[in-house]
């Protein structure tokens, strides 16, 4: 099984990404998934907490590991996977052991306008409360945005999860795509994406993107939440977010200055 990840930041593209992959009959990629946590709870129930862990090997943890995503992506088998999750971020160092040729796209954007697209879906949405603000109604823009960048936040546990992938052991096998590389100019974004992953080139219809997952963002209050607009383009809006909110997060992409990286961290 062929598989790389998916992962970065919350409404950075991840879900445009994956819809412009799957374009490609060789691949199979898709909106975030169970895999992530289904790994976490098979790790949690392999540790000490469990009193029979003391017949539990390393060799065994990994194999069995790997057998979950080889038991989820069998009907996948001969395509490349990609499996999509802000938390794959976290697990780096764990990637690198199940699957040593595995590499990771991590989906960024200039943060203000990450929580400004929050913001506006809230709104827009203003009838049904969602996951996002953990189902509660109400609530002023400055306390979305404070719980959205906690540690433990939809934002704040994204973003510190990237600066832990690109400052880690393991950065070589990331790279970061600008949301606003991937919207004007789609073509050049996805060439570099498939060098990276050192596959053939494929041309994209960027006019004719198809995505949409009504029963899961039905099922967590989000209607309209992975629906992908059918075709790409940038576009200009002014934020609807107070002037001081914008500023306060204007110099948290800290992608936009490369040269600081490790060596081996790519940004297109």
């Amino acid at each position: 099984m062929h598989l790389h990840f998916i992962s970065g930041l919350p409404r950075s593209g991840s879900t445009l990404l994956a819809a412009i992959l799957r374009q490609n009959p060789r691949f199979h990629a898709a909106m975030s998934g169970p895999m992530a946590g289904l790994v976490d709870g098979c790790l949690e129930l392999m540790s000490g907490r469990n009193e029979f862990s003391v017949f539990i090997k390393n060799e065994q943890r990994q194999r069995m590991l790997a057998g979950l995503f080889e038991g989820y992506y069998r009907e996948n088998a001969g395509q490349v996977i990609f499996d999509t999750n802000r938390a794959w971020c976290a697990k780096m160092d764990l990637i690198a052991a199940l699957f040593p040729k595995a590499k990771v796209v991590a989906c960024v954007r200039h943060v203000p306008w990450i929580l400004d697209s929050v913001e506006r879906y809230a709104r827009k949405n203003c009838l049904q409360p969602s996951m996002m603000f953990e189902y509660k109604s109400g609530g002023t823009v400055y306390m979305h945005i404070n719980a959205l960048t906690s540690p433990t936040g939809l934002f704040g546990y994204a973003y510190d999860a990237l600066r832990q992938a690109v400052y880690g052991c393991n950065g070589a096998r990331l790279l970061i795509v600008q949301y606003e590389s991937l919207s004007a100019d789609p073509q050049k974004t996805m060439d570099s994406i498939y060098a990276f992953l050192e596959e053939r080139p494929f041309v994209h219809d960027f006019t004719d993107i198809q995505y949409d997952a009504p029963e899961y963002d039905g099922k967590v209050g989000a209607p309209g939440l992975h629906t992908v607009r059918r075709e790409l383009r940038a576009e200009d809006r002014a934020t609807i977010l107070p002037a001081d909110l914008f500023k306060r997060f204007a110099n948290h992409s800290f992608w936009r200055n490369p040269h600081m990286f490790p060596a081996g961290v790519r940004v297109v």
